[in-house]
């Protein structure tokens, strides 16, 4: 396993769109297991593969105190949503920010594990919040872009500046 480079917003790469993953080989569990130790690395508790620099629709999802419950989740897709609830969200793409983001409370989710066996379960409250935020990140969306034109500007040029610092 290895560690992976994290895109930093406003890097244009976490705009791109990622395309379904068409067929599950030791490849792709290779690549899922690299995310998961960057994600426990930096330390987060999900990561998409957007934020890797590969443009595939997967995410690995940890919110379990003891870090023992990874997830991978192929080609997920929210089939429901219910309810609504702000949390406070931070991202590893986009480091020492936090703000409050309204998302659905409950939801329905379809995916794919690393067998390419597909599954339906529900999420709620940091698990919810987590895949919505890990998926907007296979959608090209990264969470600041929830927040005003105003607050996405301060973001970003304090986030360049750091970046030419350290440089």
């Amino acid at each position: 396993m290895a560690l992976m480079k994290i895109l930093q917003y406003p890097d244009p790469r976490l705009h791109k769109i990622a395309q379904p993953v068409a067929r599950v080989d030791d490849d792709l569990r290779r690549l899922a297991a690299d995310m998961a130790e960057t994600m426990y690395a930096a330390p987060g508790v999900g990561l998409a593969a957007t934020q890797v620099d590969r443009h595939i629709r997967m995410i690995v999802v940890d919110v379990s105190e003891e870090k023992n419950q990874l997830m991978t989740l192929i080609n997920p897709v929210i089939v429901a949503k219910d309810g609504e609830a702000v949390h406070e969200e931070g991202c590893l793409s986009v480091p020492g920010i936090y703000e409050k983001v309204t998302r659905a409370e409950l939801i329905r989710v379809r995916a794919q594990n690393l067998e390419g066996e597909s599954h339906e379960f529900d999420a709620e409250g940091l698990l919810a919040v987590c895949i919505q935020h890990e998926i907007d990140h296979l959608d090209g969306k990264v969470f600041v872009e929830y927040l005003s034109r105003l607050k996405q500007d301060r973001i970003r040029t304090k986030l360049l500046k750091q970046q030419r610092e350290t440089m």
